[in-house]
């Protein structure tokens, strides 16, 4: 019968018995592996961020994106695209459009600002891949371009919000009122720019209290006592559960997101990368 090692027993796998310099050894590789943990984690959040995910028609499959996923995310048909839209607050357009277009945004969130092409810093600061076309570079903001088709009446345009960044509710409402007054482009293009941003992040975040600050930067565009009164009357608030469930039932859950009909694009993707797509469903 072989005998069983005690505890007191001496042997090579002891670590009590290792020298000090094969302790120290251990304790690297631990603080190497828990290192290499971090580093690949955030290296994939921020290749999701960049939009690095891969578009996906989601008729017959899961979409997919960058992200791991708990569970499978739900299939998109057509369809279902359309029903989204409908039940979608901002909307323009008709959803038997031979192209529907969904964003899915927070307006606090740096890369919804880079895909919305009104903060120029922004996006030269994100580096070469997203500085606009207008700046040197190559990126093309895919709003910008729904917009102008929208404008043609060569598509429909759908907008809801999810929290992407964690600062983007106050917006969020303000894009509401000024929706229900014919005002959205024009407090959108305000709150994407530069000022916006930092406005949105730095100073009124997601506090009721500064309605004030907020309706006083969007005076430009919209009447300063109609934007308070609207924010202050809280009508909205229940708007952003409805929107980010709309956009859950979608199986979106970080913004940037995109729908070109039913093919998904998860991250600030040019419009250049969506175009096939578009010129697919215009056919």
């Amino acid at each position: 019968m072989p005998t069983k090692k005690t505890s007191n027993e001496s042997g090579a796998n002891n670590p009590m018995n290792e020298s000090p310099k094969s302790v120290v050894n251990y304790v690297l590789v631990g603080i190497l592996v828990i290192a290499a943990f971090v580093i690949g984690s955030l290296y994939q959040k921020v290749k999701y961020l960049e939009g690095g995910g891969v578009a996906v028609k989601g008729q017959g499959g899961q979409t997919t994106t960058t992200q791991e996923q708990a569970q499978a995310e739900p299939e998109v048909d057509l369809e279902k695209v359309r029903e989204a839209f409908n039940k979608s607050l901002i909307k323009f357009g008709d959803s038997k459009s031979k192209v529907l277009f969904i964003e899915v945004a927070d307006p606090s969130c740096p890369y919804c600002h880079i895909a919305a092409g009104k903060n120029s810093e922004l996006n030269k600061e994100a580096g070469e891949r997203f500085t606009l076309v207008e700046d040197g570079g190559s990126y093309v903001a895919p709003v910008v371009e729904m917009k102008k088709m929208m404008d043609k009446k060569q598509a429909a345009f759908a907008w809801l919000y999810t929290n992407g960044h964690g600062n983007g509710e106050m917006g969020s409402k303000a894009l509401y009122c000024a929706y229900e007054a014919g005002k959205f482009w024009q407090v959108h293009d305000k709150l994407m720019s530069n000022e916006g941003y930092k406005l949105l992040n730095e100073n009124v975040r997601n506090d009721k209290a500064k309605s004030s600050e907020m309706a006083q930067f969007l005076s430009s565009v919209f009447p300063a006592k109609e934007m308070k009164e609207c924010l202050d009357s809280g009508k909205y608030d229940s708007r952003l559960q409805e929107d980010s469930t709309i956009a859950s039932g979608l199986g979106v859950s970080g913004t940037p997101g995109f729908f070109v009909n039913n093919t998904k694009f998860a991250g600030a993707y040019s419009y250049k990368d969506m175009e096939s797509s578009v010129d697919e469903a215009l056919k």
